[in-house]
């Protein structure tokens, strides 16, 4: 449970990190983080895995980079479902994406050594 917890915690530390180094990504305050962390994993649960499936001729074409594009899909579907988070645009989305991706993998190896 307690980890479940942390890496909800780190999920919204990383979109504050992504809101504060993408222009276009815009974030009210940490309570907004936590509530898009929620959204943005149950999007990971439930909506990527079947965009994923139905993109796969795409994603085997492009060699995976088309995995990208699925991610910033999954942002701005957050975006769309939090109040108080916007996303600009795709290209926003999509280094936002990156941004979040990288800070949470760096954050949770810190903290689950």
């Amino acid at each position: 449970m307690i980890s479940i917890l942390l890496r909800w915690l780190i999920t919204a530390v990383s979109f504050l990190v992504a809101s504060y180094f993408v222009p276009g990504i815009v974030i009210v305050n940490f309570q907004v983080a936590i509530v898009a962390a929620f959204f943005f994993g149950l999007i990971n649960a439930f909506i990527r895995p079947l965009l994923i499936l139905l993109t796969l001729p795409l994603t085997l074409l492009t060699l995976g980079l088309f995995i990208f594009v699925v991610n910033a899909i999954s942002f701005i579907l957050v975006s769309q479902v939090t109040a108080g988070f916007k996303v600009d645009g795709f290209l926003a989305a999509l280094l936002g994406s990156i941004v979040v991706s990288i800070t949470s993998s760096v954050l949770n190896s810190l903290f689950n050594s």
